[in-house]
């Protein structure tokens, strides 16, 4: 029981460590931010916003997400890709349910358990990665 307990600690500071994190997103409508941990270490992290060199502005004239905006988890799964870490048997940590392309991602990542702390509009990302054996935590804030 303690060390469920002690999982429970851990997620939740994790997680109040990505919200701090999505707070670097430049977007307007909504800030999201991911760490991937891996042996109590964090190994990647990412928050949404557009690719490298370019403008730092998600939203067009009409507030609507450019279609090139990267979501948070995308950012720290191929941040990963780019360095000497690997994701296998990982936790993800993300602010956002991930939408059903980050969620493809994920799986194909290695990641095993996915926590995080609000609801996104749809919930088939979550049910892909039920789909496919992985641990999906939700911490309401």
């Amino acid at each position: 029981m303690e060390s469920k307990d002690k999982q429970k600690k851990l997620d939740e500071r994790y997680l109040r460590m990505a919200r701090i994190w999505a707070e670097n997103s430049y977007c307007e409508r909504r800030k999201v931010g991911a760490l991937v941990v891996k042996d109590k270490m964090i190994i990647s992290d990412g928050y949404n916003g557009t690719p490298s060199g370019f403008e730092n502005i998600c939203e067009d004239d009409a507030g609507v997400t450019k279609p090139y905006v990267l979501h948070a988890e995308a950012n720290a799964i191929t941040k990963l890709a780019r360095s000497s870490n690997n994701s296998d048997g990982s936790t993800i940590y993300i602010t956002a349910s991930p939408c059903i392309e980050c969620a493809k991602l994920i799986i194909q990542s290695g990641i095993k358990r996915v926590v995080y702390g609000e609801h996104y509009r749809l919930s088939d990302g979550i049910d892909l990665l039920r789909r496919a054996g992985i641990e999906v935590v939700y911490l309401e804030a």
